[in-house]
């Protein structure tokens, strides 16, 4: 130990000493340290390297393949005769001499130590395998593993590779299509009835679906497991149908527009926050009463103040609210017809910075208003869609420029708010037969999606996606033999939610291009459903015991409860109806009430019972003969009867008047 201890020491000290001192023999001699240390030597000597000799070697053989490296590309673009060669030429050519002057400033100043560690460029990248052979004297460092393609200038394979990858991408790019998450599906069974509402939190962590059966159902993608089963289901608008749900922008509260006057908030749990007032029906003028006085339409969330929602209703108006002020709304929007006349607003929205307020009317007109200014139109188009269709879903483009419509006209029309007239383009022959049939734009603002309508046993309903610039039909899924209500296209998960005419709502994914939601729930194996435990007597066997201490043979368990079916307390058998007049506190149902009793048996009864003594004497032959309440109580103890003898004194005394007779 102390021998190790000692050769340490040493070996440090030697390690810190200036290696010039080293070379020129100032260290003592290593047969004087042994003899001091008492030790015969130090064994073999350590080797010396000349550092700057190594770094200078180094750097001329990087500064020499860099230079064969740019005449082998000059070469190259001389062949080609590309423009843009040039450019990479004059570059290589600029790093060259950059670095022949770096190699002159060093040779100049390479006598100090920190100047040759300040001029160091470092090991050489290897430009190919070829170069291990060739050049094996100039290599410094390990030798390249077999197969290693890599240089410090791309090869020409690698560039047609590159080449073609972002050829590839450009096309990807190009192509809005491709980028159409419909690869896999899963789907949500709501209900038996038409799913008309969708609702997905801005996280997309969270589904909330409506229909016409009046439910509301919670889906909760991370929760789920295959089962695909929604964690809440209820009835927030008791009888009504549910037109419209949506999140608020932070995705805290939900908006529940139902065929009720009455708008509804609940939170993400499901539980009530807010109903908006009603109004009073019997005013004329509808912006002098507080809230709606008839049935809603839709309803939708400000996109940026995240209290504010807008509903619109059969009365005529279209009213926002704010969630700290429930009593009374916050403006009134009233559109009117070409002669001034009060017309239905059948769908509202907001714009996508919020500042407008559209709405789409039962004449077949869209009017938007500007948010701050709640008399007079902004924009207006009078014949937007075919008169006395209702326009079914209105939808702001990310850009906030153009403006998609749904029309029961069977149309999908586009239009630029900025040139109102007419619309940009239009889109015929897509089937409408729902108030709240959607359409809504792709996350990249490239394509447009709406469903369309089919009637029963007549085909399937189908997404159909048109190209925003050509408005050509560029794609469809047909989605089920039902018609397709709802369509959401989520921007954070690239998901598609569909809601359809019989009960589903349906997931578009794509496990790369898609991202969480429905990716969630698919992963996960369903739990085993747990069986209820049964309680069971143990039988216990004893062959060899007495008779009085064995116990029954259990028989099966079919016959045990087909005979416990025949025993009327143990299967709880129902008491018959009382025949007559009742007993044990039963009354015949005479009526089935004790007064229809009583006038039955009482206030109906004709005999005469003002003789006490006639109506009890009335039932003394059917006690002697049958006696059942006293008598048989009496009959061992009891003694014969003994009744006085009728004497002639006495027949005399009846037969006096009355007024000889004595008074006791």
């Amino acid at each position: 130990m102390k021998k190790y201890f000692l050769r340490s020491k040493v070996t440090v000290t030697f390690e810190n000493m200036d290696p010039k001192k080293v070379d020129e023999g100032e260290m003592s001699d290593d047969g004087d340290i042994a003899s001091v240390m008492g030790f015969s030597g130090f064994g073999k000597k350590a080797r010396t390297f000349d550092l700057n000799a190594i770094f200078e070697q180094t750097r001329r053989t990087a500064i020499e393949r860099s230079q064969r490296a740019l005449d082998e590309r000059q070469n190259k673009c001389q062949v080609d005769g590309e423009g843009e060669s040039s450019k990479s030429v004059s570059s290589d050519k600029a790093a060259a001499a950059a670095s022949r002057k770096q190699e002159s400033d060093s040779s100049s100043g390479s006598g100090s130590d920190s100047d040759s560690d300040s001029e160091l460029i470092g090991p050489p990248v290897p430009r190919q395998h070829k170069a291990q052979e060739d050049d094996d004297d100039e290599l410094v460092g390990p030798p390249l593993p077999p197969g290693y393609t890599g240089s410090t200038a791309h090869s020409d394979d690698e560039d047609d590779d590159d080449d073609d990858q972002e050829s590839e991408d450009d096309d990807d790019d190009d192509n809005p299509v491709k980028k159409i998450p419909d690869t896999h599906e899963i789907t949500l069974q709501h209900g038996t009835k038409t799913v008309s509402a969708l609702g997905l939190d801005p996280s997309g962590a969270r589904l909330v679906t409506g229909g016409y059966d009046y439910d509301v159902r919670f889906w909760d993608f991370a929760g789920m497991d295959q089962a695909l089963q929604a964690f809440r289901s209820l009835q927030p608008c008791e009888c009504h149908q549910i037109k419209s749900l949506q999140y608020s922008v932070t995705g805290d509260a939900i908006l529940v527009i139902s065929g009720n006057a009455q708008a509804k908030v609940l939170d993400r749990d499901g539980f009530n926050v807010m109903e908006c007032v009603k109004g009073d029906q019997y005013i004329v003028d509808m912006a002098n009463t507080k809230g709606h006085t008839a049935m809603l339409n839709n309803g939708c969330w400000h996109p940026k103040i995240k209290e504010e929602f807008m509903t619109c209703s059969n009365d005529g108006t279209v009213r926002t609210w704010d969630l700290s002020s429930e009593k009374k709304h916050k403006a009134v929007f009233k559109p009117r017809s070409f002669q001034g006349k009060k017309v239905t607003p059948t769908c509202c929205t907001y714009s996508r910075d919020g500042k407008l307020v559209a709405a789409g009317c039962q004449d077949g007109t869209i009017q938007i208003w500007d948010r701050n200014l709640s008399v007079h139109t902004k924009f207006h188009c009078r014949q937007a869609h075919t008169p006395g269709s209702d326009t079914t879903c209105l939808s702001f483009s990310y850009d906030g420029v153009t403006l998609a419509s749904r029309g029961g006209d069977d149309t999908l029309k586009m239009w630029d708010i900025r040139n109102f007239k007419k619309p940009v383009n239009v889109a015929t022959g897509l089937t409408n037969n729902f108030a709240m049939t959607d359409c809504c734009f792709s996350p990249d603002d490239k394509l447009l999606v709406t469903g369309t309508s089919v009637k029963r046993d007549e085909g399937n309903g189908k997404l159909v996606f048109f190209d925003r610039a050509s408005f050509d039909r560029v794609y469809e899924i047909e989605v089920t033999n039902a018609s397709v209500v709802r369509c959401l296209w989520h921007p954070k998960l690239n998901q598609i939610m569909v809601g359809t005419g019989n009960g589903l709502a349906k997931v578009y994914y794509d496990p790369v291009k898609s991202h969480r939601g429905a990716k969630l729930c698919v992963v996960k194996s369903k739990h085993k459903e747990k069986h209820a435990e049964t309680l069971t007597q143990d039988y216990i066997i004893t062959p060899h015991a007495l008779p009085m201490f064995r116990e029954a043979r259990q028989r099966s368990t079919r016959k045990q409860l087909e005979k416990d079916r025949l025993d009327p307390k143990k299967s709880h058998k129902p008491e018959p109806p009382v025949s007559g007049p009742g007993r044990g506190g039963r009354v015949a149902a005479h009526g089935g009430t004790l007064s229809s009793f009583i006038v039955k048996n009482i206030a109906l009864d004709k005999s005469d019972d003002s003789n006490a003594r006639e109506a009890i004497l009335r039932h003394a032959k059917d006690a002697s003969e049958n006696p059942y309440w006293v008598a048989p109580a009496y009959k061992q103890t009891q003694p014969d009867p003994v009744f006085a003898e009728e004497s002639e004194e006495d027949e005399e005394a009846e037969k006096e008047p009355e007024w000889k007779k004595r008074k006791i």
